[in-house]
């Protein structure tokens, strides 16, 4: 029998011009330990990095005020618990001091076979497909979760 894991990509539409921006500081000075916080979560599997051991660098949508992150995690109550229960929720609380509202959707998820990990451009059009159709068993939110398959 195939074993699952849960992909995940957030995308933030950031208010500072770039990352660089002051008005990003607080956030950008937190980075490393909301992704240390990650790592060592219960059910975490993967995330995307740069050589500065962040996913600010990539670009997907061509616009260097929309940031990404791609993770990967055993359940979407691994992802869930870390996501709302920890450190992390303290900056998703305060995500309108740094970024403007982000489409209809800003998270999406999808299960993929363990051992894989999904490209920028995967990610990408599950975020937008999640956009334009809605959740289904293809990619889901935590609004509206679907099983493992």
């Amino acid at each position: 029998m195939q074993n699952y894991q849960l992909a995940e990509i957030n995308v933030a539409h950031m208010k500072g011009v770039n990352i660089d921006d002051p008005i990003m500081k607080e956030f950008v000075d937190n980075l490393d330990n909301v992704n240390e916080l990650a790592e060592r979560s219960k059910g975490f599997v993967w995330r995307l990095k740069d050589e500065d051991n962040d996913a600010t660098s990539f670009n997907p949508y061509n616009n260097e005020q929309i940031i990404i992150n791609v993770s990967v995690w055993d359940s979407v109550e691994d992802l869930g618990n870390y996501v709302f229960k920890t450190f992390h929720s303290d900056f998703l609380k305060r995500r309108k001091e740094w970024f403007h509202t982000y489409g209809k959707v800003h998270t999406a998820m999808w299960w993929i076979p363990a051992g894989q990990f999904p490209t920028v451009k995967e990610a990408v059009k599950k975020l937008d497909d999640l956009q334009k159709n809605g959740a289904s068993q293809e990619v889901f939110n935590f609004r509206h979760k679907f099983p493992k398959p």
